[in-house]
């Protein structure tokens, strides 16, 4: 298996995987290749990387840039991650992610967020903190990582893409 960017002709497989990872999910609305196919249209995929296993796309994660509330530059959001559920628990999308930590250090970013399970994203570095919020989301969901100094005081604003409904 390998990661590595996306490349034209990987979107119709990237929504597959998408829409297959997150099809039993709990506390999710379903649109999650929809925000990743609006992020695409609208450029905003700072880093989109896939996961490819004899040639087949397995998994996928995507990073967007984030405004915040201060005028920090350089945040990102990270998600959606998507593995198929029959290669989940196989450490791809630790793989992915890992993956994509290392394309935001390469591109000096100054740190990352994530709207997701605290227990996964724990592992990674991300952790809760009343400095940085997402209006509206328990704390406890939205978890930062400095990657380039300290965490900013203020809130969060992802791209418009994560209200596409169609």
């Amino acid at each position: 298996m390998m990661i590595r960017s996306e490349r034209t002709g990987d979107a119709a497989a990237i929504e597959a995987v998408t829409v297959a990872a997150f099809k039993g999910a709990p506390h999710t609305a379903h649109t999650e290749h929809l925000i990743v196919r609006a992020l695409r249209e609208a450029g905003a995929l700072s880093v989109s990387l896939v996961a490819e296993d004899a040639g087949q796309i397995v998994g996928h994660v995507a990073l967007s840039p984030v405004v915040l509330s201060g005028g920090e530059p350089d945040w990102y959001g990270l998600g959606p991650i998507s593995v198929v559920p029959a290669l989940q628990g196989r450490g791809i999308g630790t793989r992915l992610m890992q993956a994509a930590l290392d394309a935001l250090r390469a591109r000096g970013a100054a740190g990352c967020v994530v709207l997701g399970d605290p227990a996964y994203y724990g592992r990674f570095g991300f952790v809760a903190d009343p400095a940085l919020v997402l209006p509206d989301v328990p704390l406890v969901y939205f978890q930062v990582m400095p990657l380039n100094g300290t965490v900013p005081v203020g809130s969060v604003r992802c791209h418009p893409a994560f209200a596409a409904t169609a």
